[in-house]
């Protein structure tokens, strides 16, 4: 055990899919866990999502990396035998079907914990495991649809926008992660097993806590609690400003060239900003149309007020500062061109020639997997033949 790899020796077996699930057992492989990833023939859905090389996703490459692939079907016996015996050698278990199914393949809490008495498990699902919408399907867009996420998300049209990445399913996978490290850490003194429930509802709340206290004490939906900070147009591209504290507002207004700004009494402070928006956001707007994105940034900078011009990912990748820090790493995945690989914070610096930093091909270890089980290779061939298990690459 070190720092860099705390959960070196942890065995997890991981049955989810898509994001959320594989996220946290990536998290758990990057400190030094050995994740095994259970795939169902077809392969993780999350294979099929975003931009596709071969059988690899840039969605599943990101979740994945440093794990072992097996395939086996569940709905064969040989494949839940197999995936039975999986389950009675690993320390943390991962699930990320509605509630019921598990239960369905022998695989439940309450069917683990008999033959792995210490088990951490694992549930993720899009609502928890009871309420009225337990057994409702769900994925990060159905989830910031219903948690108010979108709501709160519009621009001057009023439309509600998704948010343009998957964010529910990132935070759901870090609360997921803490969850079980605080568990494992936890183990120490606990012999008894745990089930951890973390679903992507719960998620979503908690990531929107001060937000939805806003709304219950305005009755309604929350003012801007810094206007007028937000995005705006200038003469070659967007520039975003915030405020954090009351004295900056006259910063900004000197910074603008409008003096006048600061003391109209409609303005005073944070509070009657955000009511007026109306009038001073499009009063701002026309100004920064005046000059570059560039001239701005220099102007604020000298006013002490924050900004920042809106950058793309070419724009960030090639930032001094991003490439000085080593923010990213390029790194060749199986059947995929080298890709910038996000340093995770926290963790060791990604070494691009780990092997254990690639994402595995779809059942790239199913061999090596019952091997590790104790089958030979009689028992192996015969659950291939059945259907139970598949081979991909390297087998």
């Amino acid at each position: 055990m070190s720092y860099e790899k705390p959960f070196s020796g942890l065995k997890v077996l991981d049955l989810s899919q898509g994001f959320a699930g594989p996220y946290c057992a990536e998290l758990l492989t990057q400190y030094g866990a050995d994740v095994t990833k259970v795939e169902p023939p077809e392969g993780d859905w999350g294979r099929g999502l975003g931009l596709i090389y071969g059988d690899q996703s840039t969605i599943s490459m990101t979740a994945n990396r440093g794990k072992k692939s097996i395939v086996l079907d569940l709905k064969n016996d040989g494949g839940q035998a197999v995936a039975h015996d999986l389950a009675g050698r690993c320390d943390v278990f991962i699930e990320g079907f509605r509630p019921g199914v598990c239960a369905r393949f022998g695989l439940s809490y309450d069917d683990v914990r008999l033959v792995n008495p210490g088990v951490i498990y694992l549930s993720i699902s899009g609502f928890g495991q009871a309420g009225p919408y337990a057994s409702e399907p769900a994925t990060d867009t159905v989830l910031q649809a219903f948690s108010g996420l979108m709501s709160i998300n519009h621009g001057n049209d009023d439309i509600p926008h998704r948010v343009g990445h998957y964010i529910v399913d990132c935070v759901t996978a870090l609360y997921a992660y803490q969850a079980l490290s605080s568990a494992l850490y936890a183990r120490r003194d606990e012999t008894a097993g745990r089930l951890i429930d973390c679903s992507l509802m719960a998620a979503a709340a908690a990531l929107q806590t001060s937000k939805i206290a806003d709304y219950h004490l305005e009755g309604g939906p929350p003012a801007e609690n810094n206007a007028p900070a937000g995005g705006y147009s200038t003469q070659d591209g967007f520039i975003a400003v915030t405020l954090v504290k009351e004295e900056q507002y006259k910063q900004l207004c000197l910074a603008l060239g409008q003096p006048a700004l600061a003391d109209d009494p409609r303005y005073l402070n944070f509070a009657s900003r955000a009511a007026h928006m109306d009038s001073l956001g499009p009063a701002v707007q026309e100004i920064m149309l005046q000059h570059t994105t560039a001239e701005w940034t220099a102007r604020f900078r000298e006013a002490g007020v924050l900004c920042h011009a809106v950058a793309d990912y070419g724009d960030w990748l090639a930032d001094p500062h991003v490439v000085a820090t080593k923010a990213f790493q390029m790194m060749a995945q199986p059947g995929m061109p080298s890709v910038p690989l996000a340093q995770i914070p926290g963790t060791a610096p990604i070494d691009p020639d780990d092997p254990g930093q690639q994402a595995p091909m779809l059942g790239q270890h199913s061999r090596q997997v019952l091997t590790g089980l104790g089958y030979d290779k009689a028992k192996i061939e015969a659950l291939a033949a059945e259907g139970a298990v598949r081979f991909g690459p390297e087998n």
